[in-house]
């Protein structure tokens, strides 16, 4: 039972389901057993449904129709349709002949445009005591009889909202669904019906055909035989209710039918596959398919597709003290495992990689590659391998390639794909939309690529294709490796050389990177310079671990009495090494051991034993070698004895949050003495207390005040933890295995 359900009256009057099916029977029976409205009433016209409903506990009162109990119902009652999508219609006229306008109705259907449309045919416009929606949870069993009051548990419920809904209506079916234990989400009648098409509505059509063939054909008794456990759940579905399914697939006919256009169209290229014995094909789709399937699969275990940051939020309860003991390697590094998959997937040949980062931001590169034509077998414990299509094999996607939070992700593919011959669109989450893209659409532009943005140059990017790029001078404004990258690689498509120069030496991944795939890239005077034209051969990249990650690592066993931490094949890229300098500067006791190079790019294994630190002055200079991890370095800086300052970082103020604002408004709930400027951030160090602070849905914001608990006095919660998945997906274990406690809350919206 809900938090809500538990802890209030019941926010419904009278609950009305017409229609005693599985659906409407298992809600009616939820609600009244878990005391959601004062009075459940049932509608069916057949009695025998009646009368078992009312022997089973599902409802208190039956009614043959609407008409008998209409006069009854006003404010804080709910009616449900739950017959079938074509018989919606006809309850529908009923409640606009029948209903007071504050009577809240709902409906189940599995097919929202067509209910839409008749709506508004029978009122006039789209009601806003209408609210409709469609629980994606069943069974292959129907009636009432079926009864269950579980089926909603963690299943979701999709609700089709406008701008005319009345906010009282949404707020009493939202909750509840919500308290039957859905997981509610929210979207265009469009979007749903079209999703629908392809996950649920197409794969029971051809369950059914299946089934329908195997049955039509002879000797079909030892078919069924000898059918193995992948037939029976495939085709359990073909035993749900054929009315429904009629319904449904006259209701949505025009996705249904464009999603089965090109399921066919695919059938019958695997058929002349099979027939002309093209195995390289059937390796490739199945191949393609498996891994694709294995991705999603990843993603609803966690979240990005189970429940989006509306429907639930998560919150770190950091137990406050311990010590960090013990070894430790964190995921490979999130730049390197980005640029691997850009670049094995415009290689000529197949890429091995290993070591690659299986968190969020990482995968949503390598999506956008599969998108767009790339065979990708894995991530398997961090193992891929690419077959790489070459500078001018990329195909063009169906559909937006969508980056979620990866800032790296949009602005390095934006240079990629300014160079190719199709357009595209590049999109992101919330936090994603509101970064600036002015800084690599300016240059891009000056090479002579098409792009759009959205008002304030922020994502969307629309990127025309078939342009010709022509190589550029470009001096940067301001140091960024991601700026840097961008501008190098549409260098890749244009004509002549093409240099960068940086005011400060930002990360210089990708520049060997592309020597590791054989591409001529000359560094000299601050500029990187390359030439159009040229080809990308495969390689073998080892990916080591991140040193962003490590950095919380380090911080904790340099704040802590009596931690010693390890600290195993950690990337010690000269320009990302800035946190050790800081952190040594402040007094840090490191030690760099087993040094060795790999793929180009320098590996150690890293020693951080606690020691007292002071409060300093960072250099300017080491600002870009340190730029993503300044929120741990910040918590180092709140536990130093003496005042750190922090200049020469405005950048911080356009990651994934404004981290100098974040971090300066979560000390100060902590009791340290922080100060925003403009630039940086000046931190007194001090006592850390104990309060909630805010991660803004930034990933190292987050792990940078759980880590603070290792030095806090009472407990920290740290809410909207959600994003520490996008760089580092197993974080908690990791600092389960040094001493830190963090206890994980789950927040329904």
């Amino acid at each position: 039972m809900s938090k809500r359900a538990k802890e209030s009256a019941p926010q419904i009057n009278r609950l009305v389901v017409i229609g005693l099916g599985l659906i409407g029977s298992s809600l009616a029976i939820a609600a009244r057993q878990r005391g959601l409205a004062k009075h459940v009433v049932g509608i069916s016209r057949r009695t025998s449904t009646l009368e078992l409903a009312l022997e089973a506990g599902i409802i208190d009162e039956a009614r043959e129709s609407l008409d008998e109990v209409a006069a009854e119902l006003g404010p804080s009652d709910v009616v449900v349709i739950g017959v079938p999508t074509l018989t919606v219609p006809a309850v529908l006229k009923d409640c606009r002949r029948l209903l007071a306008d504050d009577v809240t109705v709902t409906d189940v259907a599995s097919v929202k445009g067509s209910v839409c449309r008749a709506a508004h045919d029978i009122y006039g416009e789209l009601p806003r005591q209408f609210i409709p929606g469609h629980p994606i949870a069943g069974s292959e069993k129907s009636g009432v009889t079926a009864a269950n009051r579980n089926l909603f548990e963690n299943h979701r419920v999709i609700l089709t909202p406008n701008s005319s809904t009345g906010s009282e209506h949404l707020s009493l079916v939202e909750g509840l669904w919500t308290d039957v234990g859905a997981v509610v989400s929210k979207m265009s009648t469009e979007e749903h019906d079209g999703i629908l098409a392809a996950t649920s509505h197409l794969p029971h059509f051809l369950a059914y055909s299946l089934v329908d063939t195997l049955a039509g054909m002879g000797d079909n008794r030892e078919i069924f035989r000898y059918a193995a456990g992948g037939f029976r759940d495939f085709t359990r579905i073909a035993a749900s209710d054929p009315v429904m399914w009629r319904d449904i697939a006259l209701a949505n006919r025009e996705a249904i039918l464009t999603i089965l256009d090109q399921v066919m169209g695919n059938f019958q290229t695997l058929r002349k596959a099979i027939d002309g014995g093209d195995q390289q094909y059937l390796m490739d789709v199945f191949t393609q398919a498996r891994d694709a399937r294995n991705h999603f699969s990843k993603l609803l275990e966690d979240k990005s597709l189970q429940g989006s940051m509306k429907d639930k939020r998560i919150n770190y309860h950091i137990v406050p003290g311990g010590k960090a003991q013990g070894t430790v390697r964190v995921p490979g590094d999130k730049s390197m495992s980005h640029r691997s998959i850009m670049l094995g997937s415009l290689a000529e040949g197949m890429t091995e990689v290993t070591g690659f980062l299986e968190g969020e931001d990482s995968l949503a590169t390598l999506q956008a590659f599969r998108d767009m034509g790339v065979l990708i077998e894995g991530p398997e414990q961090g193992r891929l391998v690419i077959h790489g299509v070459g500078l001018h094999g990329l195909k063009s996607p169906e559909k937006p390639l969508y980056m979620g939070n990866s800032g790296t992700s949009i602005r390095l593919l934006s240079g990629l794909l300014a160079g190719q011959s199709f357009d595209t669109e590049l999109t992101g989450d919330t936090s994603l939309s509101g970064r600036p893209m002015g800084r690599v659409a300016d240059p891009l532009v000056s090479m002579g690529a098409v792009i759009d943005t959205a008002k304030g140059g922020t994502p969307p990017l629309k990127i025309k294709g078939g342009q010709q790029l022509k190589a550029i001078d470009y001096v940067m404004p301001m140091a960024s490796a991601q700026v840097k990258s961008c501008v190098l690689l549409a260098g890749l498509y244009a004509k002549g050389e093409t240099s960068v120069t940086e005011p400060a030496p930002t990360r210089d991944h990708t520049e060997r990177m592309l020597r590791g795939f054989g591409y001529p890239v000359s560094v000299s005077d601050s500029a990187a310079r390359l030439s159009g034209g040229g080809r990308l051969e495969a390689a073998r990249i080892d990916v080591p671990a991140d040193i962003s990650s490590a950095a919380f690592f380090m911080v904790a066993a340099s704040i802590t009495p009596g931690s010693d931490i390890t600290l195993h094949h950690v990337g010690v890229n000269p320009t990302r090494i800035g946190v050790i300098n800081i952190l040594r500067q402040m007094g840090a006791q490191i030690s760099l051991t087993n040094e060795i190079e790999i793929g180009g790019e320098p590996v150690a294994d890293i020693r951080v034993q606690y020691a007292k630190l002071e409060g300093i002055e960072i250099p300017e200079s080491q600002v870009p070698l340190a730029i993503d991890e300044f929120p741990s370095i910040f918590i180092a800086a709140a536990c130093a004895q003496g005042e750190t300052i922090l200049t020469g970082a405005k950048e911080l103020r356009v990651k994934e949050s404004d981290r100098i604002q974040s971090m300066a408004d979560g000390l100060n709930t902590l009791g340290i003495n922080a100060v925003a400027t403009d630039d940086g951030i000046r931190i007194v160090g001090g006592t850390i207390g104990s309060g909630r602070v805010l991660s803004h849905h930034d990933h190292r914001i987050a792990m940078a005040f759980a880590i603070a608990g290792l030095r806090a006095q009472g407990e920290i919660i740290v809410e909207d933890c959600n994003n520490v998945a996008t760089s580092f997906p197993d974080f908690i274990n990791c600092a389960a295995t040094v001493g830190l406690v963090i206890n994980v809350e789950t927040v329904n919206d």
